[in-house]
């Protein structure tokens, strides 16, 4: 099989390790010396420093779009600690992520039915040695992402683990009561818009067409947002409530920063009703 063709196996890669340094190219040269057919793909190097939530968010919303494969993700403030290191299969499209276990990978394990297969490769059998305190990613993801690729049992790089032991991320949660939305603003991105944990179905509950208006609150301060499905929806510095690429509800200032305007941090309480 040649390298990159259409049968070479897939490594997803992301991480907070940024590209100032040389973490992100020493883990693709231990991908590329384990298994030289992989063709591996950056999601993102550039998650904040040790933030793993912003990285969970990142990789759900990634991985539906990038083919089934090995998925490795590294954001990990507790390396070198009692943290697990694991692999896990999903429940459908038999994906396997790699990387410790803090709730980075549970996310996007959600979005494909859960997993249906997790082992600790904290001690597995391909890892390089001597393993670092401080350098996971080199010395236990990066070997094991590539010996999946390679085509390597998943229960041959690891001892088995209860799924129901996997760490999770403890979440806020949006309710909808008497014409209400209740949500919370769960992360944002380079654009300062600012991404709710309110379903599609809560957002259609609140009704509106495009075009209307939703008073939405932050604490004792209002702001009025358009419903709308572009940016340009709205004039420049207006506020907009709209269902971004995730389908997820989220607000953006067209020209400008949603989060600015807004002053809010993360799982700010936010109520929107239709003004």
């Amino acid at each position: 099989m040649g390298h990159g063709g259409p049968t070479a196996p897939i490594v997803s890669f992301l991480s907070d390790y940024g590209l100032l340094d040389e973490f992100v190219g020493v883990c693709h040269g231990v991908i590329a010396s384990r298994c030289p057919r992989a063709r591996v793909i950056d999601l993102t190097h550039s998650i904040a420093p040790q933030d793993v939530r912003a990285g969970a968010f990142a990789l759900r919303g990634a991985l539906p779009f990038v083919p089934a494969g090995v998925h490795l993700a590294v954001v990990d403030p507790g390396v070198g600690s009692a943290r697990r290191a694991v692999a896990m299969r999903t429940a459908v499209e038999d994906r396997l992520l790699v990387g410790p276990d803090n709730g980075l990978l549970m996310l996007a394990a959600e979005r494909f039915a859960g997993v249906s297969e997790v082992v600790d490769v904290g001690r597995s059998p391909v890892r390089l040695e001597p393993v670092s305190s401080t350098f996971h990613g080199r010395d236990i993801f990066a070997p094991v992402a590539a010996a999946l690729a390679a085509g390597a049992a998943l229960r041959e790089l690891g001892e088995p683990l209860d799924v129901a032991e996997l760490h999770r991320l403890e979440l806020p949660t949006a309710s909808f009561s008497g014409g209400r939305l209740t949500a919370h603003a769960m992360h944002g991105d380079g654009f300062g818009n600012v991404v709710l944990d309110a379903s599609p179905e809560q957002l259609a509950a609140l009704g509106g067409a495009p075009g209307d208006t939703v008073t939405v609150r932050h604490g004792e301060l209002a702001h009025t947002a358009r419903l709308g499905r572009t940016f340009a929806a709205v004039e420049p510095g207006a506020l907009l409530l709209y269902a971004d690429a995730q389908g997820a509800a989220a607000l953006a200032v067209n020209l400008g920063s949603a989060a600015e305007l807004l002053g809010v941090e993360r799982d700010a309480e936010l109520v929107l009703e239709r003004a």
